[in-house]
């Protein structure tokens, strides 16, 4: 009996001497991160770039801030027209030195001047679209040019439209073989159309143009060509 118990013991302790040693679990090893090197030179030019950016917003704040009052045209005014207080309007702008303008303050002298170009609504007004009298000027003869429908552009006519009146051959005569005279001229006003449909349409020319487009005038053999404005 005891020699068997015995036996067993020492069997479950020859067991338990056998079982292998447990193991420390692994540890990841730590990577240490290398300290970052400081650049004065970059440092330096992002301040400079934070500073210009303020900069640029002052100026630009301020620029948006100064505006002075200027004329404006309130209302289409054609060419030759007197202008009115009604023609007129102020507004508010902020523009660069090279844009003529006029101040408001001068709304006093420019009443009774007289539109030198066909002025439109929203525009804003420079003294250059203006002239001291209305047509003719110096140098200037006025004409009355009678212009049946049949020769008036389908569109129309403009105070301050630009023309060169063409003296054509008479209905039965063949094409001439050599370039028509032309004279240029500028409309002024345009009249109603009459029972017959012939429109009225005073132009100014040249002085020197005066005796020759008033001949043609009266022979009534003439056309219109409308050039550019801009011309």
């Amino acid at each position: 009996m005891t020699t068997a118990t015995n036996g067993s013991r020492s069997k479950r302790t020859s067991v338990a001497d056998a079982a292998p040693p447990l193991r420390p679990m692994p540890v990841a090893p730590r990577i240490s991160t290398p300290s970052g090197r400081r650049r004065p030179g970059l440092l330096a030019l992002g301040v400079a770039l934070v500073a210009l950016g303020a900069l640029v917003t002052v100026w630009l704040v301020n620029s948006a801030g100064h505006r002075i009052p200027v004329l404006t045209v309130a209302r289409n005014v054609p060419y030759g027209s007197v202008i009115t207080d009604a023609d007129l309007g102020v507004t508010d702008v902020s523009v660069d030195s090279s844009v003529s303008t006029v101040p408001a303050a001068d709304e006093g002298s420019i009443v009774g001047s007289v539109a030198g170009t066909s002025l439109f609504a929203g525009s804003l007004l420079n003294r250059g679209q203006l002239t001291a009298s209305s047509p003719p000027g110096v140098g200037q003869v006025l004409a009355a040019l009678a212009v049946p429908a049949t020769r008036m552009p389908a569109g129309g006519l403009q105070p301050g439209d630009r023309l060169l009146v063409v003296d054509t051959p008479s209905a039965d005569a063949d094409p001439a073989a050599t370039p028509p005279s032309t004279i240029p001229a500028t409309v002024v006003r345009i009249g109603p159309p009459d029972v017959n449909g012939v429109t009225v349409v005073d132009v100014t020319a040249a002085t020197g143009d005066g005796p020759a487009l008033a001949a043609h005038a009266a022979t009534g053999r003439i056309a219109l060509i409308v050039e550019p404005r801009g011309g």
